[in-house]
């Protein structure tokens, strides 16, 4: 998530257009969450029940929308008077969006995020639910993090997640999910629904990917903030998800392995539903 320095900016955009295969990675695309809904624990005791369950061919996430936002953009550093514009996140000003930040071999956070969000967009949609993206593709510029909120908002959101990898120092490794604060703004109805829905990611996350909480930042892979215009002007529960440190080289191996991201996108899908379900 962190921005690049100046002198890396134009080689992660060279190669970021290269990056960031949208591959099946596997079966396990279409797999369900491993959830147990409350209509699959007790089987209906008459045929009145029986005429009120869904039909057989109902999705568990059918009429739910969802909101990705794939963090960054992969054209943001040729575009650098219009990312660093100044916008209100209400609690300070902030620029409109970054860079983001990529692996020490040049595979771009932006490239990272379009992918797995793309892969969760299949996973999501294969469930039955509506899916909207912030952005759609990995060559422009932005939206600005406050346009970012706005597409969840103006969608309705049931839930959205904003996906993205840190860009700490190498010795740290892990992953976190980041929720909001109440800042007297408009997230304030939502953050405890955003507090069940960061646990949710949380735990199906570790559980999908094996990747440890960070050893960094937050406590527990859980992380509060108010100073992130994507959460802070959010009416719709919403958390941001980072997936790793690009920086560490054992995570950094996994991230660009294209059966990982598939792994990542599954777990991220099966938070989302089991938050969905709770």
């Amino acid at each position: 998530m962190r921005a690049l320095p100046a002198t890396v900016l134009a080689v992660c955009g060279l190669i970021a257009s290269a990056c960031g295969g949208t591959g099946s990675g596997g079966a396990a695309a279409g797999q369900a969450a491993p959830a147990t809904t409350a209509a699959q624990a007790s089987p209906p005791s008459s045929s009145s029940s029986s005429a009120k369950q869904s039909p057989p061919d109902a999705k568990p996430l059918d009429g739910k929308v969802i909101v990705i936002d794939p963090g960054h953009n992969g054209a943001n550093y040729r575009h650098p008077a219009e990312i660093n514009r100044k916008v209100n996140v209400l609690t300070q000003w902030k620029p409109c969006d970054t860079t983001g930040t990529s692996t020490n071999s040049g595979y771009s956070e932006a490239a990272f995020t379009w992918d797995v969000s793309r892969r969760m967009t299949k996973i999501l949609e294969g469930r039955g639910a509506t899916v909207k993206l912030t952005r759609t593709s990995n060559n422009g510029v932005g939206p600005c993090i406050t346009e970012r909120a706005a597409i969840g908002n103006k969608a309705k959101a049931d839930a959205a997640i904003s996906v993205h990898a840190d860009g700490a120092a190498p010795s740290g490794h892990g992953f976190h999910v980041i929720m909001p604060k109440k800042i007297n703004g408009p997230v304030d109805k939502v953050v405890g629904a955003s507090s069940k829905l960061g646990v949710a990611v949380r735990d199906a996350y570790r559980k999908g990917t094996g990747l440890p909480y960070s050893t960094y930042i937050g406590k527990n892979a859980l992380n509060y903030r108010s100073d992130l215009g994507g959460l802070n002007l959010s009416t719709v529960p919403k958390v941001f998800v980072e997936c790793g440190n690009m920086r560490n080289a054992t995570e950094a191996a996994k991230f660009q392995d294209p059966r990982f991201r598939q792994k990542i996108a599954l777990a991220l899908a099966n938070g989302l539903q089991h938050y969905l379900e709770a």
